[in-house]
Order: C-alpha cells, then sequence, then structure tokens
C-alpha cells in the first residue's frame, strides 16, 4: 500500500506538469492545491508503511527517489515556463547529482543517509529535524506560490499589473532562500566525503613510508 501511495504521487505530479503547460488558466487554479495533495502524500506513504510493516529496502529507496523526481521536475518545468529562473534548475539538479553520489557511495551499511553524518554541525544542517522541516517548508512554499501565482496574468491582468513587481519579488525571495538552503544542506556531505577521503590518503601514505 505505501510503494502504491508513492506511485500515485509520481503519477499526480504528471497531471500536474501537464496542467502547468497544457491547462486553461481557470484550471491551473487547481495546482497549488494539487501539490499540497502531492506533498500531503509524501508524510502518508511512510505512515503507512510503518503502521502496516511494510517498511522494506525498495520501498525506502523508492520514497527518496521519489521525493528526488518530484523536486528536479517542479524546478525544471518552473524553469522551462519561465516562472523561475532556469539556473535555479540547474544548480538543484547538480547539488542534487553530487550529494547523491555521495551518499549512496560512501554510506556504511546500518546508517541512512543523514545519519551518516559525522561532524556535530553535520549532523544539525544536513541530518536535524529543524532544518530538514525548514528545507522542505520553503520548497513548498516556493513550489505553491508560483504556481498560484501562474494563472493570474491571464485571469486578472490588471490586478495582476498592479501587484506583478510584489508578486516577483517574493517570488524571488523564496527562490533565493531555497537556493541557500540547498547549497548550505549539501555543504557539510561534500566537506566530511573531502576530508574522511583526504585522512585516508594520508593514513596510506603514512602506513606505506614505514
Amino acid at each position: 500500500m505505501a510503494n502504491l501511495i508513492t506511485l500515485l504521487r509520481l503519477l499526480l505530479l504528471c497531471l500536474l506538469v501537464a496542467m502547468a503547460y497544457w491547462a486553461s488558466p481557470a484550471v491551473q487554479l487547481a495546482s497549488a492545491p494539487l501539490l499540497v495533495l502531492i506533498i500531503a502524500l509524501d508524510g502518508l506513504d511512510g505512515y503507512v508503511a510503518r503502521r502496516l510493516g511494510e517498511v522494506s529496502v525498495f520501498g525506502s529507496i523508492f520514497d527518496v527517489v521519489a521525493d528526488r523526481v518530484v523536486e528536479n521536475v517542479l524546478w525544471l518545468v518552473l524553469g522551462d515556463l519561465g516562472l523561475v529562473p532556469l539556473w535555479v534548475a540547474i544548480v538543484f539538479l547538480v547539488r542534487g547529482a553530487v550529494v547523491d553520489t555521495i551518499r549512496y557511495t560512501s554510506r556504511k551499511p546500518g546508517t541512512t543517509v543523514f545519519g551518516m553524518m559525522v561532524s556535530p554541525w553535520g549532523q544539525f544542517i544536513v541530518g536535524g529535524r529543524l532544518m530538514r522541516g525548514l528545507y522542505g517548508t520553503v520548497k513548498a512554499l516556493t513550489f505553491g506560490w508560483v504556481l498560484f501565482c501562474q494563472p493570474w496574468p491571464v485571469l486578472e491582468p490588471a490586478v495582476w499589473d498592479k501587484w506583478a513587481q510584489t508578486a516577483d519579488a517574493v517570488t524571488m525571495t523564496l527562490v533565493i532562500a531555497s537556493v541557500v538552503l540547498c547549497l548550505v544542506r549539501g555543504l557539510p556531505v561534500v566537506i566530511e566525503f573531502l576530508v574522511g577521503h583526504s585522512m585516508i590518503g594520508r593514513l596510506q601514505v603514512s602506513f606505506r613510508s614505514r
């Protein structure tokens, strides 16, 4: 059941993308509520998995993959539509590729991708509930706000002309906040990886010199 909920999230994402590209402005008013549903299902699948005893390695990986797909697709779509700068999507794609590669090649058996952090500051920034919650909330607000604003230039052009600058300022504030948190939360992963491999290299050289 939990995996079916995760699959449903991806199907709803496809619907959301189709609405962003091809739906009428009146239909696009439902984009933000649909996004809320997709986000709510992200929490529901984990709850159902624990409740029904369906926790598995495949399910946890599938959930993480779905999270990444939802995030990257939304950034790419919003960038392609010109609703956010395209460089933002590039930042998230590159950061995600680098961090995920490090996580899944360096993670020790029995540890989670968040629990692999060694330093206290790394644990706080990457694995702490506060930072994870803040990051997820800012991204959700950004996606929701941009999707909410999308139909209004056509639906109410006079009202939009009056509030366009304010709306754009809110959009860029949310986008920059998302980018900053994205980079800040990825930095400890990269630093610990580089430091760890540097120490291993020094130990190997020291051992060989004996």
